[in-house]
């Protein structure tokens, strides 16, 4: 079985818990509010901080490498999106939930000790966005009415080839990955470890 094959069989059940939970929901519906939405741009941005951060050091690694495409980046997207919904001071003025902090450091603790379990957060990130991403985009753009141009939802948007081409490509850069079989799994544990640390953050912001 392709580790592609893996990960998604591996990590179905969470992904559609981890869809419910906290915040979730409400967003789903079109009921996020700008000051949420914006408490949710922030805290992703650490972890996309962390998590970009620790891909570019590692890009040379062979399992990194398969994956690693500066086209899916999305640090400078959000910090764009928290401009212009929030204005200069996020940084400083948004709030970040611990599960947040938790969740950047564990990254960068996989960074010095083990890089090729980042992989399993650039699949539940990257592949997240070009996929259901792509969904809360429009239901984002709707509930907070923000222009077609794009402004607001940077996040979501990706310059070509495309979603449709950066997400073949992701998946076939997973199944170029070689392995042992125990680091393969491990890949999979830590990409459910991912989901789990998402609904956190997700329970925790609908508190905030």
């Amino acid at each position: 079985m392709s580790l592609a094959d893996r990960l998604k069989l591996g990590t179905h059940a969470l992904h559609r818990e981890v869809e419910r939970s906290g915040m979730m929901p409400a967003f789903l519906r079109g009921t996020i509010s700008r000051e949420r939405y914006c408490l949710l741009l922030r805290n992703l941005h650490a972890i996309y901080s962390s998590l970009e951060a620790a891909l570019t050091e590692h890009r040379q690694s062979p399992a990194i490498e398969a994956i690693h495409s500066p086209a899916l980046a999305r640090s400078a997207a959000l910090a764009a999106d928290l401009d212009h919904l929030h204005g200069s001071g996020w940084q400083t003025a948004l709030p970040l939930t611990t599960p947040a902090r938790r969740y950047a450091a564990h990254l960068q603790a996989l960074a010095a000790e083990a890089p090729s379990k980042l992989v399993a957060h650039a699949y539940v990130r990257y592949l997240g966005d070009l996929n259901g991403g792509q969904i809360l985009r429009r239901i984002a753009r709707a509930a907070l009415r923000l222009p077609e141009t794009g402004d607001g939802t940077r996040f979501h948007e990706f310059a070509a080839p495309g979603v449709d081409a950066l997400a073949a490509a992701f998946r076939a850069g997973l199944d170029h990955i070689v392995l042992p079989e125990a680091e393969l799994d491990a890949i999979v544990h830590e990409a459910q470890c991912s989901f789990r640390l998402h609904a956190e953050l997700f329970e925790a912001l609908a508190a905030a």
